[in-house]
């Protein structure tokens, strides 16, 4: 009789949405050959899920986005297979490939070695500013959050570094904070109370969007007195004792800001596996098609930003996640039956212009599947309330994953017919 455990390192989107898979569809459809019997252990930082999507409201105001509707506790997600699923809160400090195991550094400071048959990496990235990742627990990134929100109160000049989504996200939020809603007709607030600044290292704001579309978040941007300053890079920030930072940038001139929030784009978790499992930006390097990390040896996976198949965003997940479970099930199979393997299943990257990005709570810009939203859906889908009502409880309890996304397996015999032809 064999027990064979599925370790999950990551309790984001990714990692969430794999555990969920693996219960509901994957070891469902297991061989139970000898006795064998399947679990899925999840390392992860804090006991809750962060709805980090809303990072950039939240950040701004509790008032409009409160700590309940950001975190959400995992160990009661999976509640219905509570016999089949562990939880350890802790962070992995190593891997062995040759034993199958991680080392993990639980909350309370123990060690714990946790051995796995197959392993999916799915720990996430990190942003420069701690206000749009959780490291830890809620409580300390709620404490962020509330810091940040009394510096905001008194601030007259904000920068924003990085053009992206969240960065202008953050920009959005800060300025309606801080000058109000324009007036209908308005191009910019009458007595704007704070100058803002955005600042893009490119030509254009939000680089996977049309030219168009990024002028018209400037536009946006602009009506609540938020400037953007193109093709300058941040060198560096210095932030004094008085609290103000000098801003560095690539022209040679500096910025003084009484807040300077880094939005420069993200790091890949990854300090704690091998080096020779990482490509050339720190990400788990995998095989673009089957997403397993073949340097790491058998039945190991990788899902989300941190893997280096992906653009990133949690749409993709969406696409990933289906193929990673289906060569692991695949995989167990043949380990457990000692059969060879049946056929992968394949990722395709959905590379069409999408990506949806609100500015303040009346306004937004973005594209799905390569046609532009007007403003007004926008908001419908994203800036009401970042998603949360739509997606936040489907997306911890499961639900989103009720169903299998089903695939048809390729025809050897079609295959060799026109190998022949």
């Amino acid at each position: 009789m064999s027990t064979h455990n599925i370790l999950i390192l990551g309790g984001s989107f990714a990692g969430i949405g794999a555990a969920h898979y693996a219960l509901k569809h994957t070891i469902p459809q297991l061989p139970t050959k000898d006795g064998s019997t399947y679990t899925v252990t999840m390392v992860n930082p804090s006991k809750d899920f962060y709805w980090r999507i809303a990072g950039p409201r939240a950040a701004v105001s509790k008032q409009l986005m409160p700590s309940s509707k950001l975190f959400y506790p995992i160990e009661p997600a999976f509640a219905y297979a509570k016999d089949k699923f562990t939880f350890v809160q802790g962070s992995a400090t190593a891997v062995d490939a040759a034993t199958q195991s991680v080392t993990v550094l639980t909350i309370t400071g123990e060690q714990k070695q946790i051995s796995y048959t197959a392993l999916i990496i799915a720990t996430g990235v990190s942003t420069p500013s701690p206000l749009f990742t959780q490291t830890t627990t809620a409580d300390d990134l709620i404490i962020t959050y509330e810091t940040f929100q009394k510096s905001l109160a008194n601030a007259k000049t904000i920068v924003v570094g990085g053009g992206g989504p969240v960065g202008v996200e953050v920009a959005g939020e800060i300025a309606e904070h801080l000058n109000g809603k324009p007036g209908f007709m308005a191009s910019a607030p009458k007595d704007p109370k704070a100058k803002v600044t955005l600042i893009s290292a490119d030509k254009k704001m939000l680089p996977i969007l049309r030219e168009d579309i990024s002028k018209q978040a400037a536009k946006f941007l602009k009506r609540l007195g938020c400037d953007v300053l193109y093709n300058t890079k941040i060198v560096a920030a210095r932030q004094a004792e008085s609290g103000k930072t000098t801003i560095q940038l690539s022209d040679g001139n500096t910025v003084e800001a009484d807040i300077y929030v880094d939005a420069t784009g993200t790091r890949p978790n990854t300090s704690f596996l091998p080096a020779e499992w990482l490509d050339n930006r720190n990400r788990v390097d995998c095989n673009g098609k089957t997403l397993r990390v073949e340097k790491a040896g058998p039945r190991v996976y990788v899902v989300g930003d941190v893997g280096s198949y992906t653009r990133g965003g949690v749409m993709d997940q969406a696409d990933a996640l289906p193929v990673a479970m289906t060569n692991l099930k695949t995989d167990l199979i043949a380990l457990v039956d000692g059969k060879a393997p049946g056929p992968d299943r394949h990722y395709e990257a959905n590379l069409s212009e999408q990506q949806i990005v609100p500015i303040g709570t009346g306004k937004g810009v973005g594209a799905f599947g390569g046609n532009k939203l007007p403003s007004v859906m926008v908001w419908a889908i994203k800036g009401r309330d970042y998603m949360i009502g739509q997606l936040a409880v489907p997306t911890v309890n499961g639900d989103s994953y009720k169903k299998e996304k089903k695939w048809t397996p390729p025809n050897p015999a079609m295959k060799a017919g026109l190998s022949k032809g």
